[in-house]
């Protein structure tokens, strides 16, 4: 066996005794590290479970590492250093992973963790209609989880896949209590009855108001939370979270927009800081499964209809870091090859429209073909809209009619509705952006034939070839040619997908609290672990 250095980065695996969830950058405003306190903080997005395991919005990833931990998380280079394991080894041929755990580590139920643990989770990620997207996605190639002992797992693969290590370091690989596992009566949402290792435990969750995590007294480790309690009140709108910030009523704020930064930066008694995200850019995907997005030129025409930095201006005021790929560009795997390639230029988005036969308008402008409007139809999941994207969205909506006379019709629906939508195929535009520390886990669940969020139709054997490459090697220099063939693929080639801009996060908070930051790679914001609250 061969000791991994990093699989995706530099090749450099750093082996630490123990990890902080909240590493990163943070701020010195509050002066030495004290214990104690209490904690508000306002966020932007009311988590739709707080199951670890069926993690899937962004913006809940702060509160998960609250109260879970995961065998591995990454360091600042993009490698991985243990967390709840002590180190792991790669067998030669890439296809079985050696774990080994900590002792003496407990769920907050008073079980033990142990590698008995680790394998009924795996068991439970790959029950049947548990987790069906972390069972077809990031645990195809798993073969089993063999307890060699009590301190030892052997992950045993059918392929080489170095993006496992990624879902061991992610919110879906965070280990929960068998115990609670069985005992949670109500599994798919999470809360209070599930419990982990973390250094917080989930206690109280008011719907529509709060979620509460107080200090884990029997959390192990060199550095224990050092607030007592935090408190995370659900605020949606972005004006309500800086006035709370401002008046006092919450002491740190996520998502802070453009249009509101001022307020932040402008108060001497505030910080302000931002991280952009890796994995994949925030893009429009089309649906190719039917018309008018099956007529590759239609797709051509849509982003050439759009000026991009024209919109992103108009919403997020310069702010925005404008994406060329379906890759960040805070991502190692990014083409930076593809920039300045496509999109804004009207004149041949009509030219290309003319010649897809979409070459007259009805009274309102519209492009009209055999007496059909051309409509295309984006339908936004309530839960997971963010950033403006809602404002973006009618943004694009008006450029793509001035330009070229399209008709961009946008629904924000709820989760159920806009579930049925996709499911039954009532889309041609899916919007979407990962916040995974591995692109090529986004790509994967984005664009491999069959994926649970493939909402593009393209079901290509090229390009699953070439995500089981991506997959296959750990060489840094491979992985980049790969994934810069599937950008040019899914980009160039195929224009299957209108990049818009990297998503970035940001946190703003009163000068009396310090340990804020992001998580390494990733770039959202950090759980409350190693944040305090000067006295």
């Amino acid at each position: 066996m061969r000791r991994i250095a990093t699989a995706l980065a530099a090749l450099a695996l750093t082996l630490a005794a123990a990890c902080d969830a909240g590493a990163g950058q943070t701020t010195a405003d509050a002066g030495q590290p004290v214990d104690g306190g209490a904690l508000t903080w306002g966020i932007e997005t009311e988590p739709i479970t707080f199951n670890p395991h069926l993690y899937a919005q962004a913006k809940a990833r702060l509160l998960v590492w609250n109260a879970y931990e995961a065998l591995l998380t990454h360091d600042d280079q993009g490698g991985y250093r243990p967390w709840l394991a002590t180190g792991f080894e790669a067998a030669a041929d890439g296809k079985a992973y050696t774990v080994t755990l900590r002792t003496g580590v407990t769920f907050s139920d008073g079980t033990p963790f142990d590698a008995a643990a680790v394998k009924a989770n795996i068991d439970q990620l790959r029950s049947p209609g548990y987790a069906p997207q972390v069972a077809a996605v990031q645990l195809r190639n798993l073969k089993d989880a063999e307890v060699k002992d009590s301190t030892t797992v052997i992950f045993h693969l059918t392929r080489p896949d170095v993006l496992f290590l990624d879902f061991l370091s992610s919110p879906q690989g965070a280990v929960v209590s068998p115990k609670s596992l069985k005992e949670a009566k109500d599994l798919k949402a999470g809360g209070p009855e599930l419990k982990g290792t973390g250094p917080f435990v989930l206690d109280r969750y008011v719907p529509g108001q709060e979620v509460h995590f107080a200090r884990n007294p029997s959390y192990r480790g060199e550095r224990p939370a050092r607030l007592d309690e935090v408190t995370y009140r659900f605020l949606k709108e972005s004006s309500v979270r800086v006035g709370a910030l401002t008046s006092g009523q919450v002491q740190v704020i996520e998502g802070v927009p453009a249009t509101d930064q001022a307020l932040i930066t402008s108060n001497p008694e505030l910080t302000f800081r931002k991280g952009l995200n890796s994995g994949s850019a925030y893009s429009y995907y089309f649906n190719i499964a039917h018309a008018p997005f099956d007529d590759i030129r239609v797709r051509q025409a849509f982003r050439e209809a759009v000026d991009v930095p024209t919109v992103l201006d108009a919403v997020y005021r310069g702010t925005a870091t404008r994406a060329w790929s379906v890759v960040s560009p805070a991502s190692p795997l990014y083409d930076k090859s593809l920039e300045n390639t496509y999109s804004g230029d009207a004149a041949k988005a009509n030219s290309l429209l003319d010649a897809a036969g979409w070459a007259t308008r009805d009274a309102e402008g519209f492009r009209t073909r055999n007496g059909k409007r051309l409509t295309v139809r984006l339908v936004q999941s309530a839960p997971f809209v963010r950033d403006r994207r809602e404002i973006l969205a009618q943004t694009v909506q008006a450029a793509v009619k001035q330009s070229a006379g399209i008709d961009l019709r946008v629904s924000v629906v709820d989760q159920g509705t806009a579930t049925k939508a996709l499911a039954d195929g009532e889309y041609e535009v899916f919007d979407n952006s990962r916040a995974d520390t591995d692109a090529g886990a986004a790509l994967d669940l984005l664009l491999h034939s069959g994926a649970a969020i493939n909402r593009t139709g393209f079901n290509d054997a090229g390009l699953d070839g070439l995500l089981a490459e991506g997959v296959a090697t750990s060489d840094a220099a491979r992985r980049r040619a790969t994934y810069a063939k599937i950008q040019q693929k899914v980009i160039t080639e195929q224009a299957l997908i209108l990049p818009l801009y990297a998503p970035a996060d940001q946190i703003a908070a009163s000068r009396s609290v310090g340990g804020l930051g992001f998580e390494p790679t990733a770039g959202v914001p950090a759980g409350a672990a190693g944040v305090w609250l000067a006295k």
